[in-house]
């Protein structure tokens, strides 16, 4: 009898884990989905929009080299979803390769060969595309670095409550557990539900604490959704980009006679092509349309502000989430007895009175099992311990993920079947990737630590929790 109602506290113990973290769960996955789709949609339709534009604005000069701009947003989403690199010389890299395409239209009735461009891409200092290009790098570094580190963090946060929630108890919580919800059979009193500080003790003894960890967490988290409230949200930074790139264009062409003087000043006069610009079919200017204003972008970032201001508040609402747990259950009807009621005490029916807690609180065995946390739960407490490093140095702006995704990958193998460039999304640091379709809940180190119970505790149904998100392949 005692070892089946061992077993049965607990699979009670992981039930309950179950149904009290479940709103916070639900929130942190779905707040991470919901926040990256938002991201990759901006990217997607971003790219829309410039295509169209620059169709119109530009026509065939563009579409013969619409490759260079696909390229750009592919690298840029590729970014996002973590895959390395820098985005200052992918930004550096694009403006490269667009001064060599507008040079040679520009001036095609020369004949630029790829040596004569490497001498152009030289001369940084003529700044062909006057300010924005310095302006873009500075907005989009910073907007990315906010995002990116923004959508990691929901997600470690979303995994680390998950494995949470899955925790076994120690051998010593096992029996107090026990002894808190069917002792009480065995003397004839199953009609009595714990004292409600008697389960208050228990509780605070046995269930997970993050604490100061999580709330450090929640704090770096709401400190970076500061970046996204302000300059560094990405909708309003991505939303301008195709008019801004135009700009640049146009600078080009606007003092294309006189770049190209000092061009040929710097490396040379270049052989005729031997063809007119008439005959090669090039016009003398590119002809710019400007929006008309009904084609004007949407208000920037209404979409994102309204997620953020909802993810912020449910971040504030999970702030102490972990360490209000054991009140939060033992105020549950059905766990603990209201305060005024008969109840169980752990030996007999009573009400306890705060002088008979200090014996439970001062009980050697619960303390020594409250001090040691088993290792699944110091490898959370790590877990956010480094992303909140990697919120606040990202709110400093410095791209955490690019120095370190080497070492992060190496740590642990991906078992979500997505590519390594988009790991980041659904990958907490130093924890190892599960896959829906896994039976195995937990890590090996958790398995190691609950090994003990395994003579008297049989197995059971454990919360599988995952997501991958793929993020599709840019627009042709």
């Amino acid at each position: 009898m005692e070892q089946m109602l061992v077993g049965r506290s607990s699979q009670d113990f992981r039930k309950l884990m179950a149904e009290v973290s479940e709103e916070l769960r639900d929130a942190l996955h779905s707040a991470h989905n919901r926040l990256h789709d938002l991201f990759v949609d901006v990217l997607e339709s971003t790219e829309r929009s410039l295509h169209q534009m620059f169709q119109r604005t530009y026509g065939q000069p563009y579409l013969q080299n619409a490759e260079l701009f696909q390229d750009l947003f592919s690298q840029l989403k590729r970014y996002y979803c973590g895959g390395g690199g820098h985005l200052e010389e992918t930004l550096s890299e694009f403006w490269a390769r667009l001064l060599e395409r507008m040079f040679r239209l520009l001036n095609s009735q020369f004949s630029i060969t790829d040596d004569y461009l490497e001498c152009v891409k030289e001369l940084q200092t003529l700044r062909p595309f006057g300010d924005v290009p310095k302006q873009l790098k500075a907005q989009l570094t910073r907007a990315f670095i906010t995002a990116r580190a923004y959508v990691l963090g929901l997600g470690v946060g979303r995994d680390v409550a998950n494995r949470v929630s899955e925790v076994s108890m120690s051998s010593v919580c096992v029996g107090r557990f026990t002894r808190m919800l069917y002792c009480s059979q065995c003397r004839g009193l199953s009609a009595l539900k714990p004292c409600s500080r008697y389960c208050l003790t228990v509780m605070k003894a046995c269930l997970p604490d993050l604490e100061p960890e999580w709330s450090r967490y929640i704090d770096a988290m709401l400190l970076l959704t500061e970046r996204l409230e302000g300059p560094f949200n990405m909708e309003s930074v991505m939303e301008p980009i195709d008019v801004k790139i135009s700009e640049a264009i146009m600078n080009m062409q606007e003092n294309s006679m006189q770049l190209s003087y000092q061009v040929f000043q710097g490396c040379g006069q270049p052989e005729p092509s031997g063809m007119s610009r008439s005959a090669r079919a090039v016009p003398d200017t590119f002809s710019f349309s400007p929006y008309s204003p009904e084609e004007l972008p949407t208000a920037a970032g209404s979409r994102l502000d309204r997620l953020v201001t909802d993810i912020k508040e449910k971040l504030k609402q999970f702030r102490k989430f972990w360490s209000s747990l054991p009140v939060s259950i033992c105020q549950e009807e059905h766990v603990a007895a209201a305060e005024d009621e008969p109840c169980w005490n752990g030996h007999e029916q009573a009400r306890l009175v705060p002088e008979d807690q200090n014996d439970l609180e001062n009980d050697p065995e619960v303390s020594a099992n409250a001090s040691r946390p088993d290792a699944l739960i110091r490898q959370q407490i790590l877990a956010l311990r480094e992303i909140s490093n990697k919120l606040k140095n990202a709110y400093d702006g410095h791209d955490f993920y690019s120095q370190d995704s080497n070492e992060e990958s190496s740590g642990s193998g991906s078992g979500s079947g997505v590519p390594d460039s988009e790991s980041f999304l659904t990958d907490a640091p130093v924890l190892e990737n599960r896959d829906e379709s896994s039976t195995s809940p937990t890590s090996s180190t958790s398995s190691s630590s609950s090994s003990s119970l395994a003579s008297s505790i049989r197995p059971d149904i454990l919360l599988l929790f995952f997501s991958a998100l793929v993020v599709r392949d840019g627009l042709r």
